[in-house]
């Protein structure tokens, strides 16, 4: 069964060169493309796809808004984020809505399909440098957090002493 595939990107030649890059797999088919989040909202209930394929920065709305909406509203839709933005904040706004996948531009073409596959099979890829922000923030809470429950067994006059 192909991937069936929605572009969503305000910049045409970008929708070309994807276009030409996964129209030749065998297992991918482009079912449509968007240039605006609400193009994408439009198109993802009559075109079906199995992926949307979204940039963050679009002038409509966010990427990060549309993710959240198509997700609310067609929960069977995975989308797998294709950005410039490579920080904390905007991968971990995409993780939170629902974003099946992260790669920045910059990534070769394989591990866009990697991501594209992973997301079609219902997993979550996240591109390698990318994956290190996810561990490091969970270390930094596991390490907050044990922290945390250490105090939480001593008496507040022991509590007390320690902040001094």
């Amino acid at each position: 069964m192909k991937i069936r595939l929605l572009l969503v990107d305000d910049h045409q030649v970008v929708r070309s060169g994807l276009r030409m890059l996964l129209g030749g797999e065998s297992d991918v088919e482009i079912v449509g493309e968007a240039g605006t989040a609400k193009e994408a909202l439009e198109a993802a209930p009559k075109l079906r796809p199995n992926i949307v394929l979204m940039d963050i920065g679009l002038p409509d709305m966010s990427g990060i808004e549309a993710t959240s909406e198509i997700k609310r509203l067609y929960p069977e839709i995975a989308v797998v984020a294709l950005t410039i933005h490579e920080d904390e904040e905007y991968f971990f706004k995409m993780l939170e809505v629902g974003a099946n996948g992260y790669v920045p531009k910059r990534a070769a073409p394989e591990e866009l399909l990697t991501a594209i596959r992973a997301a079609a099979a219902g997993e979550v890829y996240l591109y390698p440098s990318l994956a290190k922000l996810l561990v490091k923030d969970f270390l930094a809470q596991e390490r907050t957090s044990g922290e945390a429950a250490g105090l939480d067994g001593l008496t507040d006059r022991e509590q007390e002493v320690l902040k001094y």
